[in-house]
C-alpha cells in the first residue's frame, strides 16, 4: 500500500515539502522567463516559381537543352548555397548583426539552415517519371518580417537568373561545339577532295572517263592495225599481178609504188604498235587505280553525309539558342511573390512563461512525491492502523514553540489533533 490513502494524507505531504514545492516553481518560472525572453521570434515568407512549358512546341522548334528539371534545379540550389553566394547574401542585406558568433562559417550555417527550397513534382502520365518538376517553393524564416520577405524573394530571383543563365550557356555550347564540328568536316572534305585531285592527274584520269576512253582507243587501234594488214594483203596481191600481166619495165615501175605504199604502211604500223603498246601498260594498272578510286568516292561519301547530318544539327542548335534568347523555351515566372509576414509563427513568449511555470509547479509536486516515497513514514495513528493493524493507545502531536503562524496555507494545511484511547 503506498503513502496516500486518502485526501488527508496528500494534505499532510503538501504541509511538510511545501517548500521544496516552492522552490522548484519559483526557480522553474524564473528559467522560463529568462528563456521566454531570449527567445527570438521567427518570421516565415514564401515566394512560389512556377515552371512554365515552352512556348512552341517541341516538335517545333526543339531546345537544345536535355535533362530533367528536377536535376537542374538541384545543381542550382547547390550553387545557390555555395559559401561564396551566401555570405555575398549575408553581407547585402546586413543579416545576423546582432549573433554574438559572427564566423563566416557560423554565419553560413545559419542561413542554410533558415532557408529551404521544394519541388513539386509534376502531373505524370502513367507510371513513368521523367523528373519534370512544375512548382518550385522557396522559404525564408528571419528574425524580422521584412528580412523574411526580402530573403526569400532574392533567393527566387536568382533561381530564376541562375536557370536562364545555365540554360542559356549550354545551348550556347551545344551551338559552338557542332559548328566547330561542322568546320573540322568541311576542311576534311576538302582536303580530301584535294587529294583526289592530285591522284588523278598524277594517274592521268582528270576526267572519270578516261578508262573508257582509252579502252575505245586501243579498239580502234586494233582495227587501224586490221585495215593495215588488209591494205598490205592486197598491194601484195598488185605486185604479184603486175608481174604476171605487165611488161618487165611496167612491171618494175609498178612495184616500185607498190613498195612505196608498203613502207608507209608499215610506218603506220609501228606507231600503232607503239601507241598499242603504251595504252596496254596503262590498262594493266587500271585494277589498282580504280580500286583506290572507289576507296576514295566512299570515303568522300560517308565524309559528305556527316557534314550533312552536322549542318542540320547546327540548324537546330541555332534554333535553340535562339528560344533561350528570347526566353520562349522551358523558363521559371514567380507565380505568388513573396509576401510580408503579419505575425512570427514560433509560440508566444508569455505562452511559453506560463507553460514554464506549469511545467516547474508539476516538477516540485513529483518531487515532494519522490521525497515522500524515499522516507516512508508511519505518521498518523490512522496509518498506523491500516499498515500494521495495530490500534495505537495513544497519539501525541508536535508540539513547535513560537508564534504560530496564520493565514492561508495555515488554515488550508492546518494539522488536526489526533488522540486515541482505549
Amino acid at each position: 500500500m503506498g503513502p496516500f490513502q486518502s485526501f488527508e494524507d496528500i494534505k499532510d505531504m503538501l504541509r511538510r515539502r511545501l517548500w521544496v514545492v516552492l522552490l522548484v516553481a519559483v526557480v522553474g518560472s524564473m528559467l522560463s522567463l529568462f528563456m521566454a525572453s531570449q527567445r527570438q521570434h521567427l518570421y516565415r515568407s514564401s515566394e512560389i516559381i512556377q515552371i512554365a512549358q515552352p512556348q512552341i512546341a517541341d516538335d517545333l522548334a526543339g531546345s537544345t537543352v536535355e535533362g530533367s528539371s528536377a536535376r537542374r534545379l538541384q545543381l542550382i540550389e547547390q550553387r545557390l548555397m555555395s559559401r561564396s553566394s551566401v555570405l555575398k547574401i549575408i553581407e547585402q542585406y546586413d543579416l545576423y548583426r546582432d549573433v554574438g558568433d559572427r564566423s563566416p562559417s557560423n554565419l553560413v550555417y545559419m542561413l542554410r539552415s533558415s532557408v529551404r527550397i521544394e519541388g513539386v513534382a509534376a502531373a505524370q502520365e502513367g507510371f513513368g517519371n521523367d523528373g519534370t518538376i512544375s512548382i518550385l517553393t522557396i522559404t525564408a524564416e528571419m528574425p524580422t518580417a521584412q528580412q523574411a520577405q526580402q530573403i526569400a524573394h532574392e533567393f527566387a530571383q536568382r533561381t530564376i537568373e541562375l536557370s536562364h543563365r545555365e540554360r542559356l550557356e549550354q545551348a550556347k555550347e551545344t551551338l559552338t561545339f557542332i559548328a566547330r564540328q561542322e568546320g573540322a568536316l568541311a576542311q576534311e572534305l576538302a582536303s580530301l577532295e584535294d587529294e583526289i585531285a592530285a591522284y588523278r592527274a598524277e594517274n592521268n584520269l582528270a576526267l572519270s572517263t578516261n578508262l573508257e576512253f582509252r579502252s575505245g582507243e586501243l579498239a580502234t587501234l586494233n582495227g587501224g592495225l586490221l585495215d593495215i594488214a588488209r591494205e598490205r594483203i592486197e598491194i601484195q596481191r598488185g605486185m604479184q599481178r603486175a608481174t604476171e600481166t605487165q611488161r618487165p619495165a611496167t612491171a618494175r615501175r609498178m612495184q616500185d609504188e607498190f613498195e612505196e605504199q608498203l613502207e608507209t604502211l608499215d610506218a603506220q604500223r609501228e606507231l600503232l604498235l607503239e601507241r598499242k603498246a603504251e595504252l596496254e601498260d596503262l590498262l594493266k594498272t587500271s585494277p589498282e587505280v580504280q580500286s583506290r578510286l572507289d576507296a576514295y568516292d566512299r570515303q568522300l561519301e560517308q565524309v559528305r553525309d556527316q557534314l550533312s547530318v552536322m549542318r542540320s544539327r547546327r540548324t537546330e542548335a541555332e534554333i535553340g539558342f535562339r528560344l533561350e534568347m528570347a526566353r520562349q523555351s522551358e523558363r521559371l515566372t514567380v507565380l505568388e511573390p513573396a509576401p510580408l509576414p503579419d505575425y512570427p509563427f514560433t509560440k508566444s513568449r508569455k505562452a511559453m512563461a506560463v507553460a514554464g511555470g506549469l511545467a516547474s509547479l508539476l516538477a516540485g509536486l513529483a518531487l515532494a512525491v519522490l521525497l515522500e516515497l524515499r522516507d516512508p513514514v508511519l505518521r498518523t495513528a490512522h496509518r498506523m492502523e491500516l499498515q500494521t493493524g495495530l490500534k495505537p493507545v495513544v497519539a501525541i502531536p508536535a508540539v513547535k514553540k513560537g508564534r504560530s503562524s496564520k493565514g492561508m496555507f495555515a488554515r488550508l494545511f492546518r494539522r488536526r489533533d489526533r488522540f486515541t484511547s482505549v
